[in-house]
């Protein structure tokens, strides 16, 4: 695309002042790939044999698009770096869909327990939350390496929560995940808030970078999601890397202090624990930090997030408790109207009235739009 296209917004062009000191850095390797990179960029004709491409930056030979143009490389989609080492978005060829490519050590569980997790019959089971292992090859660079193929996922909480009912059903998959999980004999043992992930092609019909994902796929133009509550998406869980597979009648208990969640009261490198009441007990956590805290209006949850997180596993309940104690609260209609907005705790009386009132004038424009058809 020219440079001094009238589509590209100004904020995308360079002052001549600016140019210079862009093309300076440029030129002095600021954005070069860095060694994480380039063992993506050699592992590129690899994928392309399996059936993946990755985005130009990391093709052999790259040159930065705005050389030679006033566009600002931050708008440039090949001046953006991957966020993870390990991990790097790709496009299956064969459909243009978008996947997530994995670096994971060949003796790891992480293979073993995803391809257990996604054989074609639990797939078929809609309460398997598990991410998919698409595909799994030998690391081409490294000899006790794999690549796993994932779908591609985002964050599960960007965009972050605008209705009550978004929690409602957030809490249901999940729960309903750990259950599928635990019900095929596996802890995860950190299903923390980073090792829970999003479908989100719902909230983003035409799309939005892998990275920069509050833009469009060209990373200059800024993308407006649309609400879950109106567009459901789907939760899983990611990050097999720390579980553990029990086989039936086997002994359940584990020992170890690793994990995102270190407020977990047992871990532990001497004493034995369960790691299936420990599961439960990080899951409410989640609900405790990212949504007790933080927002106003979901008090209907406290009874179950209490009980989630006792101190003593003993006391806690099982996940299938707490999936059941979770359908009756929501049964009895003690629950909020799932469409009420969410009110974060911070927020000040006069953007509650702000928010209030554009989220009273979307409910109006919603409700008529359903009774003309």
């Amino acid at each position: 695309m020219a440079v001094d296209d009238a589509s590209l917004p100004r904020y995308a062009i360079l002052s001549p002042e600016h140019l210079k000191i862009y093309e300076a850095a440029t030129e002095k390797g600021v954005y070069n790939l860095t060694t994480a990179e380039e063992a993506w960029r050699d592992r590129r004709d690899t994928l392309v044999t399996r059936g993946y491409e990755l985005r130009p930056r990391y093709r052999p030979g790259w040159t930065p698009s705005w050389l030679g143009t006033r566009r600002d490389p931050t708008f440039c989609e090949d001046s953006i770096l991957i966020e993870d080492y390990h991990v790097i978005d790709a496009v299956r060829i064969r459909d243009s869909c978008r996947v997530s490519i994995k670096y994971v050590r060949s003796n790891k569980q992480e293979i073993q327990i995803a391809r257990a997790l996604t054989t074609p019959d639990l797939l078929a089971d809609p309460t398997n939350h598990c991410v998919p292992m698409l595909d799994s090859f030998p690391d081409p660079l490294k000899e006790d390496s794999q690549l796993m193929v994932m779908p591609y996922l985002c964050p599960w909480d960007e965009p972050p929560f605008g209705a009550v009912g978004e929690v409602t059903d957030f809490v249901q998959q999940t729960l309903e995940g750990l259950l599928f999980l635990h019900n095929q004999g596996v802890a995860h043992r950190d299903c923390a808030s980073a090792n829970i992930m999003m479908d989100g092609a719902p909230l983003y019909p035409k799309g939005h970078h892998p990275v920069r994902r509050e833009f469009l796929p060209d990373a200059i133009h800024v993308v407006s999601p649309l609400s879950r509550v109106d567009n459901p998406v789907r939760y899983f869980f990611i990050d097999f890397g720390m579980s553990s597979r029990f086989a039936p009648g086997a002994s359940r208990l584990v020992i170890g202090a690793k994990g995102r969640d270190q407020e977990l009261p047992e871990l532990s490198h001497d004493v034995s624990y369960d790691p299936f009441k420990a599961d439960v007990f990080i899951l409410g956590n989640v609900y405790k930090k990212e949504f007790l805290e933080k927002y106003h209006g979901l008090d209907y949850l406290t009874p179950l997030v209490t009980a989630m997180t006792k101190e003593d596993p003993a006391k806690r309940p099982t996940v299938q408790f707490a999936l059941a104690f979770f359908h009756a609260m929501v049964e009895s209609r003690n629950t909020p109207n799932p469409r009420w907005r969410l009110r974060p705790r911070e927020e000040s009386v006069s953007e509650r009235l702000v928010y209030d009132t554009v989220a009273m004038a979307r409910e109006t424009f919603y409700h008529l739009k359903r009774i003309v058809g």
